[in-house]
């Protein structure tokens, strides 16, 4: 059984929490119909203070192929939020009906307060430029199915450094394994910012910061691609400037290694060309459905962990 009543943060979960979620996750991969009435009866509530597609969906896929239902909000303007409702007496409201919440947020900290409200367990769906951790889950679980382990990689992230949450979180949780090399490919207006180095970065961690990912792609085990976020931005003439930094396309594929894999948390905008769809090692969209199998498997462990 995991260690963790709720998952709020990338950071919350041990080696252990995390390999015993990969692993579910594989299992149901591999045999869906086998854990179809794992959540009969049980209701999960989405509620999504900031506009989201993959997220959502994948947590509505999710629990109503576990056999459960869902309940929830996809926009905050049509929630009591409007009418000036605080976060903790929404989440406290929905955790009467709800087995289980999954929320997104636009400020940072959101899911912590939620958690203190609510009383059932909370899933952090993004808390702003914070945590992002089922989609690190989702990161994971790709990563298992297509290197033999998590270890000794070089994996190169490219694009928001900054205010990327996804980015946060992955190099946190690999660095719970030995021998990976990171490579951080940013603008240095959005590099990584130095107290995410200090939260993330050990003494023992070996990472590069480059500014063009053309001179490193050689390198490369695990290419991470992000987008450049508008809606981080405060001035758009900032994040047009800064949009087109990086581009993936089938050229620079060719210099790529032979079992390099590409992953990008979606949605893309232009970072990665579409002839780039129909290489083998792009495996972007199979990440959208291993994130439904893998926030199968957290909805389960977390129910279990909080029954006992």
């Amino acid at each position: 059984m995991i260690s963790i009543k709720n998952l709020l943060n990338s950071h919350d979960l041990t080696k252990k929490d995390l390999l015993e979620i990969i692993e579910l996750g594989n299992a149901i991969y591999k045999s869906p119909a086998d854990f179809s009435h794992s959540a009969d009866g049980k209701l999960l509530g989405t509620l999504f203070f900031e506009p989201s597609t993959r997220t959502r969906l994948s947590f509505e896929s999710a629990m109503l192929r576990l056999g459960g239902s869902v309940v929830g909000f996809s926009d905050a303007s049509v929630s009591s939020a409007k009418k000036g409702e605080s976060l903790q007496d929404t989440v406290k409201t929905v955790s009467q009906y709800a087995d289980i919440i999954a929320m997104r947020h636009p400020q940072e900290g959101a899911a912590y307060l939620a958690s203190l409200a609510a009383d059932c367990p909370i899933i952090n769906a993004g808390d702003g430029g914070h945590q992002h951790p089922t989609q690190t889950l989702t990161d994971m679980l790709t990563i298992s199915n297509y290197k033999e382990s998590f270890e000794n990689h070089v994996i190169g992230i490219c694009g928001d450094l900054k205010y990327g949450r996804t980015v946060h979180s992955l190099i946190k949780i690999l660095n719970l394994f030995e021998g990976n090399k990171y490579i951080l490919i940013s603008p240095e207006e959005l590099k990584l910012p130095q107290y995410v180095k200090e939260e993330v970065f050990d003494e023992n961690s070996q990472y590069e910061e480059v500014r063009s990912l053309d001179e490193v792609i050689d390198k490369i085990d695990i290419l991470y691609m992000t987008r450049i976020q508008r809606e981080r931005f405060y001035s758009d003439a900032q994040y047009t400037r800064l949009k087109d930094s990086y581009l993936l396309d089938k050229e620079k594929m060719e210099r790529a290694r032979k079992d390099m894999i590409v992953l990008h948390p979606l949605p893309r905008v232009n970072e990665i060309a579409k002839e780039v769809d129909d290489d083998p090692r792009a495996v972007y969209f199979k990440q959208a459905k291993f994130g439904m199998y893998v926030r199968m498997a957290l909805i389960i462990k977390l129910l279990e962990a909080n029954n006992d």
